[in-house]
């Protein structure tokens, strides 16, 4: 049939099945929102920011495992949303960006709103495009869906002059894709996994480094099956949490930078690290020549860019997580004795009885730690939690008691304040049924406040919990540690009433000093399924420990720390 390159956006749209996207529009892209408002097949969902419409997207692609869709115009709009593709291409998350351009005739002429999109998009997507011709839109668009959601996900972006909008041409959206040039391999080789079995069957002290690529790609159930089959300790990374439960036997703690005691001192006297669809990124290896250096590395990753890229892998092995977990599991049941490791176990329970992940309880303001723990005691499974970026992002992934993959949605790589919020307005828009927390803190709230109006309007109760120090956490952490005190730019002490301010957007706001409170306002506010902002009060001098110093090596953490 003949349409419009517009009315091909929405076609695409449909034919991907895409339930929802979050977008704001402008001059250039006009013509696609003239076609969303004549559809009734998926929702749009008007965020106040181009770049919370890009979180958003996020979020709900990180809960559902699905493409996410964010849709913006050209210039300042496609500049606003950039933050958002570099977040989803550091923490591999499957995203499609349409973007309006300016006419193909004044493309080069510093036109209203001109910008190099696809310029400036090029070092933090996985592909994109310039469209020049509505007769490719249906391919390229095909393509898009297809490059976000295989190999390693990551967001795509598709950049479409106005004029192209409104060319007419044959709309054929076909079933297959057929990239010459990008076929990712997802088996592992059976000669190199046959290796791998043999060296486990042979350890005396493996460990299990599992990474954010097992929930991409759905594996956490074959992790589950595979790590209590063997008997194998693991050890999870930031973006790997809810993969094994908080309270399973074999998790030892989150490992790196903020990681345990125990999780940091097992992957140093480990004699074989088996990396499942992690990166061995700096904040998890620490001192490179100081990491796992007794000890032999296996890596399963679907990029093999990201093999050996950092630490020399003696067993590599390109795959989707899922499938080569598929391919090891007979063999390990055949060849592994779970019954070896025993002395290893022991080792582990004494790394964490001699340093327990904990926090002292002290002073009149409520300890930090104690209010994720608590919001995991009162909600447990049955809330979905977000993130912004500082100190109580590390707390959460410390103190929650995290039971399945996709209930934690952070951001990892790029470490995006601002980010919480929107990212939790998809998580809600993808799962209704759960609560959606956001835990923030007095800095990050404030990046993206402005979508407390999105979720009131679109009736997403997203309940954002502030961990209110009064500072910029996490920089004052480093500036009382290695900077002499010298708290620079950090004191947030000017604030808002974040009370009045959720209630000015239509939402409810609690302001809580004690235990009591903060029981009675998170009930509260789940109980009336209402947008919220619950403004706790906490220690403003608490730190994040324990901390591998920035070079430092996994063994050399502090653990506490006293004042001078």
């Amino acid at each position: 049939m003949q349409i419009s390159g517009a009315q091909m956006v929405i076609e695409a749209l449909i034919a991907e099945e895409v339930e929802v996207v979050f977008g704001y529009p402008g001059g250039a892209i006009m013509n696609v929102y003239d076609e969303i408002y004549k559809q009734r097949s998926f929702q749009h969902i008007l965020t106040r920011h181009e770049q919370a419409a890009v979180h958003a997207a996020e979020g709900y692609a990180k809960a559902t495992g699905k493409v996410g869709v964010a849709m913006i115009t050209s210039g300042p709009g496609f500049t606003n949303g950039v933050t958002g593709l570099a977040d989803a291409y550091m923490d591999s998350i499957p995203l499609v960006l349409i973007s309006g351009q300016v006419p193909m005739s004044l493309i080069g002429t510093d036109a209203f709103q001109e910008i190099d999109a696809v310029g400036i998009s090029r070092p933090c997507t996985k592909h994109n495009y310039l469209v020049t011709d509505a007769a490719d839109l249906p391919r390229i668009l095909k393509e898009a869906f297809y490059i976000a959601r295989t190999g390693r996900p990551g967001p795509v972006h598709v950049d479409i002059p106005k004029d192209v909008t409104a060319q007419i041409a044959k709309f054929d959206y076909s079933k297959e894709v057929e990239l010459e040039t990008y076929k990712p391999t997802t088996k592992g080789n059976t000669r190199q996994i046959k290796k791998a079995i043999d060296a486990i069957a042979a350890s005396k002290r493996p460990l299990l480094y599992l990474g954010g690529g097992i929930i991409n790609a759905n594996a956490a159930e074959l992790v589950r099956e595979f790590s209590k089959m063997t008997q194998i300790p693991a050890v999870e990374t930031f973006m790997a949490r809810g993969t094994l439960r908080y309270d399973d036997p074999l998790l030892i703690s989150m490992l790196g930078m903020h990681g345990s005691y125990a999780a940091n001192m097992a992957m140093s006297e480990t004699d074989l690290v088996i990396g499942l669809g992690a990166r061995f990124d700096d904040r998890v290896t620490g001192k490179l020549s100081e990491f796992a250096k007794n000890a032999q590395i296996i890596h399963v990753d679907i990029d093999p860019a990201s093999i050996s890229k950092l630490v020399n892998a003696h067993f590599p092995i390109v795959g989707d997580v899922k499938n080569v977990l598929e391919q090891m599991i007979p063999l390990a049941q055949e060849q592994i004795d779970p019954k070896r490791y025993e002395s290893w176990h022991n080792t582990i329970a004494n790394f964490n009885k001699l340093h327990p992940l904990s926090y002292k309880e002290e002073g009149d303001r409520l300890k930090p730690q104690w209010v994720v723990e608590r919001i995991g005691q009162l909600l447990g499974d049955g809330a979905n939690i977000s993130t912004d970026v500082g100190q109580h992002q590390m707390w959460t992934a410390q103190f929650y008691p995290f039971t399945r993959p996709r209930q934690w949605v952070s951001s990892g790589g790029l470490g995006t304040m601002g980010f919480g919020f929107p990212a939790a307005l998809g998580v809600k828009r993808a799962d209704m049924e759960r609560v959606s927390i956001n835990i923030t803190g007095d800095g990050s709230i404030l990046m993206n406040i402005q979508e407390l109006m999105t979720a009131v309007e679109y009736k997403l109760p997203v309940i954002n919990v502030i961990l209110n120090n009064n500072f910029l956490g996490m920089v004052r952490q480093w500036q009382t540690l290695f900077y002499d005190k010298r708290h620079s730019s950090t004191d947030l002490s000017m604030q808002p009433d974040f009370v009045k301010l959720a209630e000015a957007f239509g939402g409810v706001g609690y302001r809580v000093n004690t235990k009591e409170e903060f029981d009675a306002a998170l009930k509260d506010a789940v109980e009336k399924n209402v947008v919220a902002i619950i403004d706790v009060v906490v220690n403003r001098f608490e730190n994040v420990l324990p901390m591998v110093p920035a070079g430092g090596s996994l063994f050399n953490m502090m653990l506490e720390y006293k004042e001078k």
